[in-house]
């Protein structure tokens, strides 16, 4: 992948992930978080991880965002919640972003197109079927079951929030 390609898909990453701290409504939080996702799976297109994106999209953006909107709408979140009032917070929140964007781009000036990673030839077998498989359910076992525990736990307790609400 060019360094400028790359650049241009971290900015646009950046973008969205900002989008899903900062904005106030949680239905837009998640719609960013859609965005994100989307433009992550080109980001695996182009380096040739065709499995990875068609999962990064049928998964995440699918049905995980639907899992979200759910708990989102099921909740029924009525007033939007209050943006930072104070000076000083929006301040140290713009001092600290700022500290973020100068680290990261000394760093693209230090290391440019011979960033780790960037002038490596990408093995054959990367993204494909067989190494998905198995570092998924070796490797990464505990955490992949550990996750859809926790998504599970985060139902429960959004049904029981609800139902405590409408009583």
């Amino acid at each position: 992948m060019h360094p400028a390609l790359f650049l241009i898909l971290a900015a646009l990453l950046i973008t969205g992930a900002l989008g899903v701290v900062l904005l106030p409504s949680p239905v837009r939080s998640a719609m960013s978080l859609v965005a994100t996702l989307f433009v992550m799976a080109v980001t695996f297109l182009l380096l040739d991880a065709q499995l990875v994106a068609a999962l990064q999209i049928v998964v995440y953006a699918g049905a995980i965002m639907v899992l979200f909107l759910f708990v989102i709408m099921l909740l029924t979140l009525r007033e939007e919640p209050p943006a930072m009032a104070r000076l000083g917070a929006r301040v140290g929140a713009g001092f600290i972003a700022s500290l973020f964007v100068l680290i990261g781009v000394r760093f693209v000036a230090k290391f440019g197109a011979t960033a780790p990673g960037m002038a490596d030839v990408v093995p054959a077998s990367f993204g494909s079927t067989e190494l998905l498989a198995e570092s998924l359910f070796t490797r990464f076992l505990f955490s992949f079951e550990a996750t859809s525990l926790l998504l599970l736990v985060a139902i429960i307790g959004a049904v029981v929030l609800a139902k405590k609400s409408l009583s």
